[in-house]
């Protein structure tokens, strides 16, 4: 048995939030009815919601991890495009991380092996 998992971020516009990713390297499609998207990046998968009143619940944000080989080349890219990024940093659990935030305050986490200095 396999199985596939991919959270589901809310937004508040569909396409707006299609856009960001794009912009980040990010394969993304709009479903044919509209009103939720998919993100795709080296084989990972979100899924975007439609949420219009999201400002009014900002307990309705989600979180991914990407597991990378490089989390400073990933972060400098994402950086380079214009997106809130936190640089990796070094974790006690052995993770070179680092954190994005998009524009509706969903938070992908991302991290590499860490490397010895």
């Amino acid at each position: 048995m396999t199985a596939h998992a991919a959270p589901i971020f809310p937004v508040r516009d569909v396409a707006t939030a299609l856009a960001f990713y794009r912009g980040l390297g990010f394969g993304a499609r709009e479903w044919r009815g509209g009103g939720y998207g998919f993100v795709t990046f080296e084989g990972a998968e979100i899924h975007l919601g439609e949420e219009p009143d999201l400002d009014a619940r900002p307990d309705r944000r989600s979180t991914a991890y990407l597991f990378v080989e490089d989390a400073d080349a990933l972060a400098r890219t994402w950086r380079a495009a214009g997106a809130e990024v936190r640089l990796p940093e070094d974790t006690e659990w052995g993770r070179h991380e680092g954190v994005l935030i998009d524009p509706d305050g969903n938070v992908i986490r991302f991290g590499s092996p860490m490397t010895t200095h």
